[in-house]
């Protein structure tokens, strides 16, 4: 568990305390706790958590969940957490679209904790574990997402997602830059080569694309070009 490292983002000093060295007596590393929704981006990018427990309502500061969004965008295989008092349909659905490993309401007990804290250890050691063999070929966007670069395939959750083959070719080009921007030019070039094609054809391909990517991972800038995010 030393390995796996935990921020807390909760707004009440005492209850963060309380639930800080409960996990600490457990063995769990915590790397930070913060109150607010700019030290929780601020010390996400230096600490590199695993896992946040992060509390939905957080006083003059933006929420919890506008907060995790943020977070995934910078993190994308952190793990979210979820501390709250509110369980109507509208937070629960906004809480569901940054895939949160948990979602606990408060008055919780720190037995529910513990064990929604193991679960998601579980499987996030054995999502790498099972893919470790062919490390150097597996391409993760995130725990859910990733690409097989021996056999050029794309995966969520294990289900292959049927690519055409210039997709293949836009998203291979787009990993080999390593986070870096890919100027327009460069990719419809490498895509079509000689061939001649609408002004339209590189937008739809990398809109296909981002599609099946559930609109993750891959960034387009205005006049420049596209850039893809990946773990590792």
């Amino acid at each position: 568990m030393d390995k796996i490292k935990i921020m807390i983002v909760e707004d009440e000093t005492i209850v963060a305390l309380e639930i800080k060295k409960s996990l600490i007596k457990l063995g769990f590393n915590i790397t930070n706790s913060v109150t607010n929704y700019y030290d929780a981006i601020a010390f996400v990018l230096e600490d590199e958590p695993d896992i946040i427990i992060m509390d939905i309502n957080l006083n003059n500061s933006r929420d919890g969940i506008e907060t995790a969004t943020d977070i995934k965008k910078v993190k994308p295989a952190v793990d979210i957490l979820y501390l709250t008092a509110f369980n109507d349909n509208e937070t629960l659905k906004r809480a569901s679209l940054t895939n949160p490993v948990g979602y606990l309401l408060k008055p919780y007990s720190f037995e529910e904790l513990k064990t929604t804290l193991y679960l998601a250890i579980y499987k996030k050691e054995n999502k790498y574990k099972k893919l470790n063999y062919v490390s150097e070929n597996i391409i993760l966007f995130d725990e859910d997402y990733y690409f097989d670069r021996n056999s050029d395939e794309l995966y969520y959750k294990e289900e292959k997602i049927k690519l055409t083959q210039k997709e293949v070719i836009l998203l291979k080009i787009l990993i080999e830059a390593k986070g870096n921007i890919v100027p327009f030019n460069v990719l419809e070039n490498y895509v079509w080569q000689d061939e001649l094609v609408s002004k339209g054809a590189f937008r739809t391909l990398l809109y296909r694309l981002r599609t099946k990517l559930e609109h993750k991972f891959i960034e387009t800038f205005h006049s420049t070009g596209v850039k893809i995010n990946i773990t590792k």
